[in-house]
Formats: C-alpha cells, structure tokens, sequence
C-alpha cells in the first residue's frame, strides 16, 4: 500500500488486509489474559479485582488493554464483567418497558446497517435508563471494569452514551462496517478527510457491549475480524464488495453470557449477526464512549449565526460579489458542519448513515432559494428535532 495525504476506495489492498487479518495471538504474548479465543483475548474480571485496586498494578493492565485494542487485536472480552448480574435484569426490565413504549409511539426502528425494522432500537438507553430506574442506573454503570476498560483507551474524563439493539429470532445480520465517527459518514464525506483523520477517528471512541441474555452462536452475537483496526484506509474499504466478501468468509464470533461484555476499537471490521435461535431474543447494551477531547473550546450559537448570515450571503451572491468557493468557506465558519451529538429519536439518520447537518440545510436553502424567514423556520425546526 503506498503512502498517499488521502485514501479512497482504490487505495485499498485486500493482500494487504488479509495479511493483517492473518496475525496470530497467543496468551502468552499478554500478561493479565486468561485465556485467548479465536485471536480475542478473554480478561476474566473476578482475577483481576485485586489488580484493578492497586494504582501500579492497574496502570499495567489499562497498558496492556490500550495495547490490545491499538496495535493488537483490536477487541477484548470481559468474562463476568458483572458477578452480580442483577444489575443487568433490572436494566433489562427497564429497556424492555422502553422498547414497549416507543414501539407504541412508533419510534426506535432506526439501524445504521441493517434492515429498518428488523431490530428494537432504544436511541441514548443512557438518559431514558437514567431517568426511569436513577439507583439501577448507579449499580449498572458503576462498574469499575468497565470505566477501566473506557480509560485505557480514551483516558479519563470519557463521555459515555448507549443504544440498546434487542434482535429477536430471524433478525437479520448487520453488513460489515467500522464505526463512528468517519464510519457514518458517506464514502464520498470519508474521502474528503486526510488519512491522518482516518488514524485520529479510531481514537476518539470506544466500543463496548454488555450481554443482557446468554448469547449462543445462533443468536448471532456479533461478528469481528481481528487486527482489521490496522488497516489505514479500512474507513474507505469496509464499502467495497470484496473487503465485505473478505469479513464474510473470515470472521469470528464469541459466545457470550449474561453479564459478559465485549469491548473493540471502532476501527475493527464488524456487524452485529443473524439470530438464527428460535426463541433467544439477543439484547445487548451498545456502548458508545467518546474521548474528553471531542469538544470545541467556546461556545457558539451557530443557529443565530447562520439566521443571520444567510441574508447577507443570498445578497452577497446576488450581487457577484461572493464566489462559490469563498461562499462554502463563509457558511463553514458559521453553520454546525456536523451531523452529531443529536435526538435519534426525533432526528434518525433516514435515507443515509447521518442527519442533515446545518451546513447542509444552509445550502440547500440557498439553492432552493428559500427567504430568511423561511430560512429560519427550517433552523428552528432542525433545532426542535436536535433538541425535543
């Protein structure tokens, strides 16, 4: 693979992946693994309560955890990653009245790459479970494993929020992908990026998944391809038929139980798999970590920004007196140029991976030559979906 500033889908080598892919692990290579299944190394959480209570000693697993997920196999598995589970059936029972009452408000249908439909999604379980059950919230996330695992990748001071995906029986499998942030952007939006933004998105989030039911094989726990993380245009190449094609004849599956967790670098190729049981409903709880850092230093109104700057830029235009270019430059330094943090519920990603940012409604405005007042009621209206 050569060196190139940008990737694009002709810059990916599947010789070079396979090569990649084809790494072996072993758990002597690792100091704290129990035990390394199919190239995922498995941390038996009940061994490592003493390790996790001493600060030297807890720095070297956090080294080897940030190791793992970085330059080795990209994804590691908790086994017990909660002894006492009781905190995961109440949270069950908490999601499962959620599910019921959005389902009813026909919301939570949504999935970024699987089929609408064929999964009950509860968007930001992180607040609704929060504001339902306050004490089940404190015992679920206060979870010093896990908060371990979140720092050994992003440091401290992380952002968490979650997604439930529940898959009943004959709930289809997800396609392969790599996820957010540049995961969810279009191939075209993906390739605007330098190949040094293709490194940094792998390093602003964490993946995790806690098992809220025993996850057999056939239930289609999900799918992962070990050290694909390292591939540097892997952003560019997961939409390729052959990349896809690749994960399908060669990734694996752990079986996991109640309890269990399940954490990857969101670089790694993977896809949520078919539910082929005839009576488990797969429930996990999707676990989206974010780094401190992803955070501008001011806070900006940028909607009363782009309120006001769009009858100065459609008088500029008309007049001759802001090109095309210098037009895109002007809105860019004003308007929200990014889909997310956003309400899923009220502002889903149809008809692509991401909502409609600010920037874009700027310029779809302009070319439908929309009025300022008109203009403005369309900012409020993305607003009140953003913010219910």
């Amino acid at each position: 693979m050569k060196d190139t500033a940008y990737f694009d889908v002709t810059s990916c080598d599947l010789a070079e992946f396979a090569r990649l892919t084809g790494q072996s692990l072993s758990a002597s290579d690792l100091r704290f693994a129990s035990a390394v299944e199919q190239n995922v190394p498995v941390y038996e959480v009940a061994s490592l309560q003493a390790t996790l209570g001493d600060p030297a000693h807890r720095a070297e697993l956090l080294a080897e955890w940030g190791f793992v997920l970085g330059q080795s196999a990209g994804v590691l598995a908790l086994k017990g990653a909660y002894a006492d589970t009781a905190p995961v059936d109440a949270a069950t029972a908490v999601f499962n009245r959620i599910i019921a009452r959005e389902s009813e408000a026909g919301l939570g249908a949504g999935d970024h790459f699987a089929k609408a439909g064929s999964n009950a999604r509860i968007w930001n379980s992180l607040q609704k479970h929060c504001l339902e059950d306050p004490e089940g919230f404190a015992l679920y996330y206060g979870n010093p494993a896990i908060a371990a695992v979140c720092e050994a990748w992003l440091g401290p001071f992380y952002q968490m929020t979650a997604q439930v995906n529940l898959v009943r029986p004959g709930g289809q499998a997800q396609s392969a992908h790599r996820d957010y942030h540049l995961g969810f952007q279009t191939a075209d939006v993906a390739a605007r990026f330098p190949a040094h933004v293709h490194d940094l998105s792998a390093v602003m989030t964490l993946q995790g998944a806690v098992a809220h039911c025993d996850m057999p094989i056939e239930s289609g726990p999900t799918k992962l391809l070990p050290f694909s993380q390292l591939f540097g245009p892997g952003y560019m190449a997961y939409r390729r038929e052959d990349f896809r094609e690749f994960f399908e004849e060669n990734y694996i599956q752990l079986s996991l139980a109640k309890g269990d967790a399940v954490f990857f670098n969101p670089a790694l190729f993977h896809a949520a798999g078919e539910n082929r049981s005839a009576d488990i409903e797969r429930m996990a709880n999707l676990l989206q970590v974010s780094s401190a850092f992803g955070r501008a230093m001011e806070t900006v109104d940028r909607t009363a920004m782009s309120r006001r700057l769009y009858p100065a830029i459609q008088a500029l235009r008309a007049a001759g007196r802001l090109g095309d270019e210098a037009l895109a430059a002007a809105v860019a330094a004003a308007a929200e140029g990014y889909s997310f943090p956003t309400n899923l519920d009220s502002d889903p990603p149809l008809g692509g991976l991401a909502p409609e940012t600010q920037n874009a409604l700027f310029h779809r405005a302009l070319s439908e030559d929309l009025s300022p007042k008109a203009f403005a009621q369309a900012l409020a209206d993305q607003d009140a979906r953003r913010h219910p």
